[in-house]
């Protein structure tokens, strides 16, 4: 939120309620780095470095874990068995096996705990926690995908040794080792993927505690001898941290696992955190982190850059790369998780001298409980792998329109009228807007679902005033729920008990912004029917259909918990400890949120809008539901520089509807900062300037030209590319592709682009991005990766590839090149919101490329319901050949789908859109004598069409400029189908 629970972890009442009566304010200092574990104070995962470091030291050491080779079996795509695991002391644990194999060419590998026999294991301090390993992540997280695969097949391949194969024409293979357990992952027969290579893998198995006598030492006497069994018990029963105790009543359970990419240098992923794009090794050393990133959503203030500290989601999905091969994996277990990279490079030719020498990427991944549950994606390209991911967990959601468009937020617009002036001094200066949003101030003492009577209190006529220009008021609503007397809400929650427990399985309390508060516990069915209620407009007073939602705080934020969040040994709905679903809990909540707006809608005529939600805490699989913003980032250059890996990060991590508060949330950025800030922001897929309650008022009407001017040509520069923009958001809901795309993705083939993540592609627009994040900066220096043409998005200028090009960048210009080949579809009628360019006309953009030719797409539909599901939309290709002359439109809707009565009104609306201007970038010297062309239009259900001559423009190459053609006012239909030829 802004309204961030980060003010650290509050050790106090008094503390929190100087902060309600307004006194505390926040401190200008960045994060608390004492308040939030490192490695070493994490029981776990020093537990598990260790063992690595043993394994690693010891000569000779052979991994514990053993397949069963009598118990392997195979049926129709799923290999089962146990693995055995050979304790000290002669004892055995059994760990059953499944590898699933699926039609998408993704296989999992998972790995259990054998149940044991009832009062085997105990669990202490009379817990009543759920006495087996967490095993529903998969229950919230995956959605399709796993449709099992009839063409694999197993074959043995050797003593001890058992292979698979599955996959498209049966390409891939995995090949199991038995002792010690290891699987390898082949495509083709190259070798992509090892578990258990370097033997680190190690599953806690549960156990009963031993209580063990205190030998005292008395005088005279040598002291006790030292435990010389290797390990460290000092965590395993309870472990404290910043004054908080979490009591372990199931004992250590920890899994872990080394997956290995061999000839991989780059590994992508593991969101969220602040470093570079390409994850850097974290076992210490020049350049490199000395923590694994970690996993583990939290409430971090100010958080700092180039870390890999925990932020506020976690999406456990990792991609690997090198030169035309991508490869993943999806480590499927909600509770806290550390990752160690590391890398090794080794040459096949020990006289080479390193000539020829391949890196290999080595990852630990370590999970404090749960199963050992792992998916794996053998590409080769960045799409399959990311598509199949995306299928798995869900593809982004496709949006309101509104909501790709620009948001006005603030911690806090302070009245009702407040709102309402903001509102006209937008349209006073001619800058565009869609969203305005309210943090906590509007309710009633921070009650959710109240207003305010003394500063809101005509909510409905504020929300008309906004309705009236197609703008809408986003709200925050967050998980935790004042604990007071006389709130019919809180009362609800306890007497239907749908609020978290503690670990004594009674209501827990804490602290966040009311005070003293109770958590939805959103994992309870029952919980997610209750909260649909509250949303209907008859029981939440004061909201309209205009009304959408924010929510905030859902790591959960705790004020005075451990790590600024919730006791890992509190109760969820079916007794599972909230430190097997941690991560989790920010999805479940966005989850009954998304619903309870759908269940809202339904109530009235017209009940198919699609909800808006906008969520702090994620995970894989949030990205159904809606968008995700960076959370609490400051009002400085770094801050901002860093905003664009992180988002690029995001989006091949399958969540695309990402962005960053625009202006940074904390602090008062200088009028260039902020300048700088929307034209990056005019880039990102979620666009919202947000700043803090102590912060000056910085909307843009308030910087003063040049700069109001130079920022609203930035946020015009969106809304005129809305259409390009929702095309991208379209793809990404269909087929899970990023909506911004880094350089390996567009270009997999180019080594020296793998790396570069501060400039992107638009979707599949071809349109090349570099935001300037440098104060002072009068220029950009961008890569081109290929031989194609690329011209300045404004002026035409032309650059070729492959190699760097400097580009000049004052203040008032964003450096963007569109690269040959491509067809950009825009809108250019400046208007206050995106709701009135509904009608508009639209300009296509052909920059022609090296082989003379151009294409695109556009996709349309209302924008708002969900009508597009029964055909109700406009996808259409556009061609252009320069061989032919002629440019064409064609459609990509699969026949059949606009027969539904709802695709026969759509088409009927949109049959007076129109084309208003088509201009070709690096149009032919040929078309110079050119007057004219000629444009046919084919009507809907006819073979015959229509021909008539419209006005043509042709503008000669000057200087650096490539030379262009305009068609002024070609009167085709957007929807229909035509050519022109030239």
């Amino acid at each position: 939120m802004g309204v961030n629970g980060a003010f650290g972890r509050w050790s106090s009442y008094l503390l929190v309620l100087l902060c309600l009566l307004g006194i505390y304010t926040t401190p200008a200092v960045g994060v608390k780095k004492e308040n939030f574990k490192t490695c070493d104070q994490s029981g776990f995962c020093k537990r598990n470095r260790a063992y690595a470091d043993t394994v690693t030291s010891t000569s000779g050491f052979k991994s514990p874990y053993t397949l069963e080779a009598a118990s392997v079996k195979f049926d129709r795509g799923v290999l089962s068995g146990t693995v055995i695991k050979s304790l000290a002391d002669g004892a055995n644990v059994r760990l059953p096996l499944t590898v699933a194999l699926f039609d998408s060419g993704v296989a999992r590998v998972s790995l259990d705990e054998e149940k044991r026999k009832k009062g085997e294991i105990e669990l202490r301090h009379g817990s009543k926690a759920r006495k087996e390993r967490y095993n529903e992540a998969e229950k919230w997280a995956i959605v399709g995908g796993t449709k099992l695969s009839s063409g694999s097949a197993m074959k043995a391949v050797g003593e001890g040794v058992t292979s698979v194969v599955y996959g498209p024409e049966s390409k891939f293979e995995a090949i199991i080792t038995h002792s010690p357990f290891a699987v390898e992952f082949k495509r083709d027969g190259e070798t992509q993927i090892k578990f258990n290579d370097k033997a680190y893998m190690n599953f806690e198995h549960w156990r009963p505690k031993v209580e063990k006598p205190v030998v005292e030492k008395k005088e005279g006497e040598e002291p006790p001898p030292e435990d010389t069994t290797g390990e460290d018990e000092s965590t395993w029963w309870d472990e404290s941290f910043g004054g908080n105790t979490d009591s372990k009543p199931r004992g250590p359970e920890a899994v872990a696992l080394d997956i290995s990419f061999p000839g991989y240098d780059h590994v992508f992923g593991a969101a969220e955190h602040t470093g570079p794009l390409s994850l850097k090794e974290t076992r210490g050393g020049d350049g490199k982190f000395s923590d694994p990133y970690r996993l583990y959503n939290s409430d971090v203030f100010e958080y700092e850059m180039d870390s890999p500290m925990t932020l506020y989601g976690s999406i456990p999905f990792v991609q690997a790369h090198k030169k035309d091969s991508t490869v993943g994996v999806l480590w499927l277990n909600a509770a806290e998780t550390w990752i160690d990279v590391t890398k090794s490079t080794a040459s096949a030719n020990p006289l080479s001298l390193g000539i020829g020498a391949k890196t290999t990427t080595n990852t630990h991944w370590i999970s404090e409980s749960g199963l050992l549950d792992v998916f794996v994606f053998l590409g080769p390209k960045p799409q399959d792998v990311i598509g199949a991911y995306s299928e798995l967990t869900g593809y982004t959601q496709l949006p309101q329109h509104f909501a790709i468009a620009y948001h006005q937020c603030r911690w806090n617009y302070v009245t009702d009228e407040d709102v309402k002036d903001v509102d006209r001094k937008f349209d006073k200066h001619r800058i565009p807007y869609d969203v305005i949003w309210l943090d906590i101030e509007y309710t009633h003492e921070k009650e959710y679902f109240t207003w305010d009577p003394m500063t809101f209190p005509d909510p409905l006529t504020m929300q008309k005033q906004l309705d009236g220009h197609e703008r809408k008021l986003v709200y925050i609503i967050d998980p935790h729920i004042k604990n007071t007397d006389n709130y019919p809400v809180v009362d609800e929650l306890k007497s239907k008990d749908l609020a978290t427990h503690n670990k004594d399985d009674n209501i827990y309390e804490g602290w966040c912004w009311p005070g003293s508060s109770h958590w939805v516990d959103a994992f309870n069915p029952k919980a997610h029917d209750w909260w649909k209620t509250l949303f209907r407009y008859d029981k939440f007073k004061g909201t309209a259909k205009n009304s959408w939602l924010w929510n905030d705080m859902n790591e959960p934020s705790v004020f005075n918990g451990p790590e600024t969040t919730m006791p890992k040994d509190n109760l969820h709905h079916g007794q599972w400890e909230h430190r097997d679903v941690h991560n989790l809990n920010g999805l479940t909540f966005v989850n009954a949120t998304y619903n309870a707006l759908l269940a809202r809608d339904k109530e009235e005529e017209k009940h198919n809008v699609r909800p808006f939600v906008l969520t702090r805490s994620f995970y894989s699989g949030s990205q159904r539901m809606g968008a995700m913003w960076t959370g609490d980032n400051q009002a400085i250059w770094s801050h901002l520089e860093a905003s664009i890996p992180m988002l690029l990060s995001l989006n091949i991590a399958g969540f695309p509807f990402a962005g960053a508060d625009v202006g940074g949330l904390f602090g008062n950025p200088s009028k260039e900062l902020l300048t700088r800030w929307y034209q990056a922001g005019a880039f990102y897929p979620f666009f919202r300037g947000h700043a803090h309650i102590d912060t000056r008022r910085r909307e843009p009407y308030l910087a003063g030209e040049p700069y109001t001017g130079i920022i609203t040509q930035a946020l015009r520069l969106r809304y005129s590319l809305l259409p390009a923009w929702y095309t991208a958001f379209h793809e990404a809901s269909t087929t899970g592709a990023p909506i911004i795309r880094p350089q390996y993705y567009v270009h997999p083939s180019d080594e020296k682009g793998f790396a570069i993540d501060d400039q992107f592609y638009v979707g599949s627009t071809g349109l090349l991005a570099k935001p300037v994040t440098v104060e002072g900066a009068e220029s950009q220096e961008l890569y081109l990766a290929d031989k194609e043409t690329y011209y300045d998005y404004f002026d035409f200028w032309a650059y070729e590839g492959p190699g760097k090009e400097k580009v000049a960048a004052p203040l008032d210009t964003i450096p963007l090149l569109m690269q040959g080949g491509h067809i950009i579809p825009r809108r250019d009628r400046p208007r206050r919101s995106s709701g009135l360019m509904k009608w508009d006309p639209f300009t296509l953009v052909v920059v022609i490329g090296h082989f003379g030719d151009a294409e695109g797409t556009l996709y349309l539909d209302d924008g708002e319901s969900f009508d597009f599901q029964e055909g109700a939309y406009i996808h259409r290709k556009f061609a252009f050949s320069t061989a032919t002359g002629s440019l064409m439109s064609e459609d990509l809707a699969p026949a059949g789908t606009s027969t539904s009565k709802k695709a026969k009104a759509y088409s009927a609306s949109m049959a007076q859109v129109h084309v208003e201007k088509v201009i070709v970038v690096g149009a032919p010297s040929t078309w110079k004598s050119k007057a004219k062309v000629q444009v046919s239009e084919t009507a809907s259900g006819s073979s015959s069409s229509a021909t008539k001559d419209v006005p043509f423009e042709f503008v000669a190459k000057d200087g650096g400029k490539a030379a262009y053609a305009v068609v002024k006012n070609p009167g085709v239909a957007i929807g229909a189908g035509w050519k022109i030829q030239f």
